[in-house]
């Protein structure tokens, strides 16, 4: 059996702090408003693990209001996604992502974002895929004080065998 999940995952930006894609620092003169650490493109992945599974989102699991969570490195929020996915007898078959932000240029970083994502995930390169665009200037994003990141997840049911 075979299942997508696809989330769309955004955050105000401000200046200053460093900003975190995938688990790649990408800038040290911006970040995200979050509860967590914001690295938004975990979320997206995440969350979309979690909707191909039919888990919730990621604000049932690590609620912005629980203390416990707050500054939390993302990278332990996708790897307890990846516990409850396997728990529930689901493998990644692939992961596609949209990064969307007007600054900084993601072309420098994207190779090592796909790199760290593909790692945190267990997969091969050649099953994660990064993108990114600008928003033209135009909205929050084009205004430089947003970042959103869309993920699609295919999961697919291990196979058991009597």
């Amino acid at each position: 059996m075979m299942r997508i999940g696809k989330s769309t995952d955004i955050h105000r930006l401000k200046t200053g702090g460093t900003l975190k894609l995938g688990g790649v620092i990408v800038s040290e003169e911006m970040s995200t408003l979050a509860h967590s650490d914001g690295d938004c493109l975990i979320h997206a992945v995440a969350e979309s693990l979690l909707g191909a599974a039919a888990l919730g989102d990621l604000g049932t699991h690590f609620p912005d209001d629980d203390a416990r969570f707050e500054g939390i490195d993302s990278t332990r929020i996708l790897a307890e996604v990846l516990k409850m996915i396997e728990e529930e007898g689901y493998r990644i078959c692939n992961v596609d992502c949209l990064v969307m932000l007007e600054k900084p240029r993601l072309k420098p970083h994207r190779e090592a974002i796909r790199t760290q994502l593909a790692d945190l995930l267990g997969l091969d390169e050649s099953r994660v895929n990064v993108k990114a665009t600008t928003a033209e200037g135009l909205g929050v994003i084009g205004e430089g004080k947003a970042i959103a990141c869309e993920a699609v997840a295919l999961l697919e049911r291990k196979l058991v065998r009597l």
